[in-house]
């Protein structure tokens, strides 16, 4: 390699989908990568089209991030980093079912992937990016927040989190030139739907145009993370809905909740 004094960047969750799309742009900007998931032959195959490709180092790290122990191996080899730049928590998955119905390892497994890893890896990562006073942290959230519905509780919830938290820690850390976004896409075509969980839900029927690549939707986050934009939602089509349909959503779940409370009286 030409330089060994490249800035790094991880990447959680990136053997596909909005994940792997943070990586390869990443790497095309010239840093070195630390990816991270479940899935060892995947991401076996991006790390090598990725130091094929652009002149990097890219190592890779078979972790599940609902696991405690796995969360802080990755704590640790984050802390031995000199020169980490960019974090990007992407780890995510999502369940179908009323919360009361869902089972509570899952919904656990869900607060540990979507919740704690992100906030220990902050947590660790801070240091370097302070004492260096540059730095970049995206916590991938979702636009489901915007749009509450039953049977989506705790993905809803914990997506939540994260853009209440990459708010208020973007206020603290960006004097010290860190820079902080929870991204907040919308549908996007990645592998996310496509496992045991989603099997009997037909996402053909959701128009078209609601849909956004993976890549598209990072190439927008990248350059709104430049422009600071916290909160991002990617896509005009997406914002709009958000934003027209949030009032709307929590309206007519208020008057759901009133009419069940009135027929139990």
């Amino acid at each position: 390699m030409s330089n060994r004094l490249m800035k790094s960047a991880i990447v959680t969750g990136a053997s596909s989908g909005i994940g792997e799309a943070y990586a390869r742009l990443v790497a095309s900007l010239g840093y070195d990568l630390i990816i991270i998931a479940r899935r060892k032959d995947r991401l076996e195959t991006i790390a090598a089209e990725l130091e094929k490709e652009y002149d990097i180092a890219v190592s890779l790290m078979q972790r599940d991030l609902c696991n405690e122990k796995d969360i802080s191996v990755v704590e640790e080899k984050i802390r031995s980093i000199e020169n980490l730049s960019v974090l990007i928590n992407n780890a995510g998955f999502g369940t179908l079912g009323l919360f009361a119905d869902v089972d509570l390892g899952k919904s656990l497994r869900m607060i540990n992937l979507h919740v704690t890893a992100p906030v220990r890896l902050v947590k660790a990562a801070l240091p370097g990016m302070l004492a260096r006073r540059e730095g970049a942290i995206i916590n991938v959230s979702s636009a489901a927040p915007f749009l509450p519905v039953s049977g989506n509780v705790m993905y809803n919830g914990t997506k939540s989190f994260l853009i209440s938290f990459s708010e208020s820690l973007e206020i603290e850390v960006k004097d010290a030139g860190i820079r902080v976004q929870a991204l907040c896409p919308g549908f996007t075509r990645t592998g996310f739907h496509s496992v045991e969980e989603f099997k009997n839900v037909d996402f053909s029927t959701i128009p078209g145009f609601l849909w956004m690549s993976a890549d598209k939707v990072v190439e927008l986050s990248w350059k709104a993370l430049g422009k600071r934009k916290v909160v991002f939602i990617p896509g005009v089509v997406t914002l709009l809905t958000c934003t027209i349909f949030n009032g709307l959503f929590r309206y007519l779940a208020g008057k759901r909740t009133a009419a069940k409370g009135t027929r139990q009286r």
